[in-house]
């Protein structure tokens, strides 16, 4: 962790904080779901930084990986909650931040998602085990009566990498990851009113590419040729103009050149709350990138 990649992390975290705030402020009663993931990604853009994921914006019992479709009809209705995760990346090096909107009376849902990440935080330091950390989020989200989600969690980010050791968990484990100076890696946790559990749902969004192998349509090709400036980070369907879109991305997937990122849910009728923020360990605690300053 040099002085110039310190730099481009702390900036694409100022800039995620800003627009993340900015953004949260669109989700309201009858506002368009699609015109407001739009208006939040062309401001990273006009911000000179670029997406390190596709915006997630993720309803009630969702928990993460939706975003508009094209043509995308929906809009907030009153009981919502909304969780808003924002990825920026500038030169490769990654803000991931969410935070968590309720259009009905979930506050206490909501305060059990931040007081777990801020307990969470307090936790990082070299020598804290990645266990630590969740046992913190856990007694958090517990102690007001709801469940952390089991099988979603923190991850690393290293530079175009999204998901990278440590894995920080959202409830107490044994052991785990030893935190060490310089690591560098975003806290998110759930908190849920439903089992604790996501499933994939049929809705899919998001892809990456993982593989380079030769394709033979020349549908494929182009696709191929549109992301390649992602370095393997995630992208939306939306992006993408071409037609047999239907088609060819489930090929590409079951061809193992892309990876597809199906919306994560818990059972239906629940409700989900997320909040997120990066961090980088030091020496006697940790930098948090992406906190409003």
């Amino acid at each position: 962790m040099n002085d110039d990649i310190f730099e481009k992390y702390h900036d694409a975290g100022v800039l995620a904080a800003k627009i993340l705030s900015r953004g949260a402020q669109g989700i309201r009663i009858g506002a368009s779901y699609l015109d407001l993931v739009e208006s939040i990604e062309l401001q990273v853009q006009e911000e000179g930084a670029a997406l390190a994921f596709p915006l997630n914006l993720s309803l009630n019992e969702d928990a993460a990986h939706d975003t508009a479709s094209p043509g995308d009809e929906r809009v907030f209705v009153k009981g919502d909650v909304a969780k808003l995760d924002l990825g920026v990346q500038i030169e490769g090096y990654i803000a991931d931040t969410a935070t968590t909107i309720d259009l009905g009376n979930n506050s206490l849902l909501l305060d059990a998602s931040e007081r777990a990440l801020g307990s969470a935080i307090k936790t990082v330091r070299p020598g804290a085990s990645a266990g630590d950390l969740g046992a913190a989020i856990q007694q958090e989200i517990e102690s007001r009566g709801y469940r952390p989600i089991s099988n979603l969690t923190g991850h690393g980010l290293v530079r175009y990498i999204l998901h990278h050791p440590p894995t920080i968990p959202n409830v107490g484990i044994n052991g785990g990851v030893i935190l060490e100076e310089g690591m560098v890696f975003a806290i998110e946790p759930f908190a849920t009113t439903g089992s604790g559990h996501v499933g994939e749902k049929t809705r899919k969004e998001i892809y990456s590419q993982v593989s380079q192998k030769p394709v033979r349509t020349p549908v494929a090709r182009t696709i191929l040729n549109t992301v390649k400036n992602r370095h393997g980070l995630p992208f939306a369907r939306r992006w993408l103009s071409e037609k047999k879109l239907d088609i060819v991305l489930p090929g590409l997937v079951r061809s193992q050149v892309l990876h597809v990122y199906p919306v994560l849910s818990d059972i239906p009728g629940s409700l989900v709350s997320q909040h997120e923020h990066t961090v980088i360990v030091t020496s006697d605690g940790c930098f948090v990138t992406t906190r409003s300053r």
